[in-house]
């Protein structure tokens, strides 16, 4: 892969920060955009801005098609069966709360299970247990092991005949844990229960096939892969969705409505409730167009690189611990003794090196870990070693600062 190349294609990164070169480490929560994805989005509004579906006019023939151009390119993408598995909503949040408010509500009753783990975003947590409380059904956690990870011999006790619904991320926005998803689905279909996959770690780093990994549900953001903000994906197995409710109703996804009963278009536009997120679905469609053209195999090649190296420069610094195991995805998540991770992100910031801090929207996992909260770098196609150097210098300056202080 040509760094040089990909970097060319950021123009966010071509900038100076407190009057230093931008170094961004926070791609786990947001990526960057290239310029491809960009100009999309902008020929959408400059030539084609209209509705979808609803008219027979040229803009809006053109619109739908690149609308639904963009539903093709993510079902290639995540190899899914058929375009009817591909739904288009706001984002991974919403993706597992539509299974949880339909699926779920028909599905889990008094008395039965919900398995999830400790390392889940609250996005994969809350709505489980908002689900279990109103249907009084019983949340349980796979245990971790010391080092982040999930053993079998665990996911095999904690499910049970009684589970209905497994929920777990494929990889970890803490550890950079990478959870063994296959082997997880086939036990939970051993049990009779539906796998829900929290992807919006794994999809915009490694090579993503829904239909080898078996889940029932996969679901993941755009902006966390080179796409705007605002555009996410919820992908379920053809004949689970065909069988659950929509959770929003309105326009865009009705049949025929009368006074009294209304009837659901099919797939998936039954679960795409008013005007659809058009220009972002069209920004998405472009991500993956840049992505694919630099092929995943290369994109998780790249940050194995990088994830390896910053662990080696990070281990020849005292008084820094790094949590999680060793094997891992593209990100970092750490703590410096005596250097609260805001006040170190706040140092870093001041260089020009943008990482996060704080509890990453996971606080179960963090009283797991014994703290209040971390720092966090993560890597994506455009960083480089060059930057994880800056990363690495500007912690030891912020060792020395806060040396001096005490």
């Amino acid at each position: 892969m040509d760094i040089k190349a990909v970097r060319d294609a950021f123009p966010i990164l071509h900038q100076d920060v407190n009057g230093h070169p931008l170094v961004y480490l926070d791609s786990s929560a947001t990526s960057q955009t290239p310029t491809p994805v960009i100009d999309k989005i902008d020929d959408y509004y400059k030539r084609y801005n209209s509705n979808v579906h609803r008219g027979v006019h040229t803009l809006g023939s053109v619109a739908t098609d690149e609308y639904e151009g963009a539903r093709d390119k993510v079902r290639s993408f995540i190899n899914a069966s058929n375009t009817k598995e591909i739904i288009f909503n706001r984002g991974t949040t919403t993706g597992i709360n539509t299974v949880a408010e339909s699926y779920g509500m028909d599905h889990v009753g008094e008395g039965d299970e919900i398995v999830i783990t400790q390392m889940e975003h609250h996005s994969n947590l809350i709505p489980w247990q908002q689900l279990a409380k109103r249907k009084k059904a019983t949340l349980k956690y796979i245990p971790m092991q010391e080092d982040g990870t999930l053993a079998m011999s665990d996911v095999k006790e904690t499910i049970t005949d009684k589970t209905k619904i497994v929920a777990v991320t494929h990889v970890s926005n803490v550890l950079g844990t990478i959870n063994p998803i296959k082997e997880i689905a086939e036990v939970s279909h051993e049990k009779g229960a539906v796998l829900v996959v929290d992807g919006a770690q794994s999809a915009p780093h490694i090579k993503i096939d829904v239909q080898d990994l078996d889940c029932d549900f996969f679901a993941f953001s755009g902006h966390k892969m080179c796409g705007p903000t605002g555009i996410g994906v919820l992908y379920g197995k053809k004949e689970l969705l065909e069988n659950m409710e929509p959770v929003e109703f309105g326009g865009e996804m009705i049949d025929f409505v009368n006074l009294y009963d209304s009837t659901w278009k099919e797939l998936p536009w039954k679960f795409e409730g008013g005007t659809p997120i058009i220009a972002g679905a069209i920004g998405l469609g472009a991500a993956i167009d840049y992505l694919q053209n630099l092929s995943m195999e290369e994109v998780e090649k790249h940050e194995e690189e990088l994830i390896e190296y910053a662990l080696e420069k990070l281990d020849a610094i005292d008084g820094v611990t790094v949590y999680g195991p060793r094997e891992r995805a593209g990100l970092v998540t750490f703590n410096v003794d005596g250097v609260h991770p805001h006040d170190l992100a706040t140092v870093l910031d001041a260089e020009g090196i943008a990482v996060r801090a704080g509890h990453h929207c996971a606080q179960p996992l963090m009283k797991w870990l014994g703290v209040n909260a971390t720092a966090r770098a993560s890597f994506y196609l455009y960083n480089t070693t060059d930057e994880i150097d800056s990363f690495v210098e500007g912690l030891q300056k912020t060792k020395e600062y806060f040396g001096d202080v005490i």
